[in-house]
């Protein structure tokens, strides 16, 4: 019940989704902002202070002047675009720091995308309770309720889920395949919320996914959705946070491969394999995850291989990542079908707008 004592704060896209996440139980365990206790575990530890592993805080920020009229117990209306889409009930406020960021992302660097837009954020943080109490925002929403109910339509046991930002090419294809092989169905599950400037169109991206399945894959063995949520580019962090995500969509499995979630040099190539397996042990993720190696096509092999099963890595490796792909295609071509299939590649040259910041191509 929203009343008109209630404080009012307008929230931008990506509070509206998180909000939206937790009510869906995407963001399960967690039922609205975390508080200054929450969130200094999730830094210091990689859980919740009851124990509960979550790997990135999910947070509310508000403007000082708003930050001090608010006490424990306040109601907050959260207003998007003149509608009141959510209730928060106040718990505690607290405020962020620069080391908490660097503990976050390894690095306090604007030029990382994720420190950037956290940087632009206000300090001040607000935890409690959120409701969503104008439902038509959540009508169409990615949901657990729906893709489990999928699964268990397709008679799917076992899930593999798959997280990317990118259309996919033949790197991606090889780790899917994979997961095909292990799992009753593939979950292809791409960001379509914010990214940074450079990156895919979610158009781009899901165009591609859908000629893939059309073509390619077999129809009844793999689903796909966007997730809408903003990327972090975390790297480690996200990746196990990525999985805690599909695990509560109802997925078994998830790919953790090559730099997941990674942006730039500032995380080894397997950083988020050495902190997926340090909190398997730690805690009960309840997925299992498969921590793949990086796809590569060997010249000598004649196929796409790994380095553990191509002794050729350094000498015959043709590399294959988003960033390449993205190279080639503000080009206008692609050498060869090493790293894309030519209907892809004519695909994402179909859409309006390839890359996020650009103008729309004409056609």
């Amino acid at each position: 019940m929203v009343s008109d004592s209630m404080h009012k704060y307008q929230i931008d896209e990506e509070t509206l989704q998180d909000v939206i996440n937790i009510e869906t139980g995407i963001l399960y365990p967690l039922r609205g902002f975390m508080g200054k206790e929450d969130y200094q575990s999730v830094v210091e530890n990689y859980c919740l202070s009851d124990g509960e592993v979550f790997t990135l805080p999910i947070t509310f920020d508000v403007v000082e002047e708003f930050y001090n009229k608010l006490e424990s117990g306040s109601q907050i209306a959260l207003i998007w675009e003149g509608r009141t889409a959510a209730t928060l009930l106040v718990e505690d406020k607290f405020q962020i720091t620069e080391e908490d960021l660097f503990k976050i992302f390894k690095t306090t660097d604007d030029k990382h995308p994720g420190v950037l837009k956290e940087k632009k954020r206000s300090r001040y943080r607000v935890g409690g309770l959120t409701k969503i109490v104008d439902m038509s925002f959540i009508e169409n929403a990615l949901n657990p309720v729906e893709t489990e109910r999928i699964f268990r339509e397709k008679k799917w046991k076992t899930i593999v889920g798959f997280q990317t930002r990118n259309p996919i090419h033949k790197a991606h294809e090889h780790l899917q395949r994979i997961g095909l092989e292990i799992c009753d169905g593939l979950f292809i599950n791409p960001i379509t919320g914010w990214k940074k400037k450079g990156d895919f169109t979610e158009e781009a991206v899901m165009a591609a996914y859908n000629k893939m399945i059309e073509l390619f894959y077999p129809k009844d063995r793999v689903y796909l959705a966007g997730l809408k949520t903003q990327m972090r580019y975390a790297g480690p962090r996200e990746a196990v946070f990525h999985a805690i995500i599909r695990r509560n969509l109802g997925c078994t499995h998830f790919i953790i491969g090559r730099d997941h979630a990674g942006v730039g040099n500032y995380y080894d190539a397997y950083d988020a394999h050495k902190l997926a397996s340090q909190l398997e042990q730690r805690y009960n993720l309840g997925i299992e995850l498969l921590l793949l190696h990086e796809p590569y096509y060997c010249k000598k092999c004649g196929q796409i291989v790994t380095d553990k099963n191509c002794s050729h890595y350094a000498t015959d490796r043709v590399e294959i990542s988003g960033t390449i792909i993205r190279e080639y295609i503000a080009k206008g071509s692609i050498p060869n079908e090493i790293m894309l299939r030519d209907e892809i590649f004519n695909e994402i040259l179909s859409v309006k707008q390839i890359f996020i910041g650009e103008k729309e191509t004409q056609k």
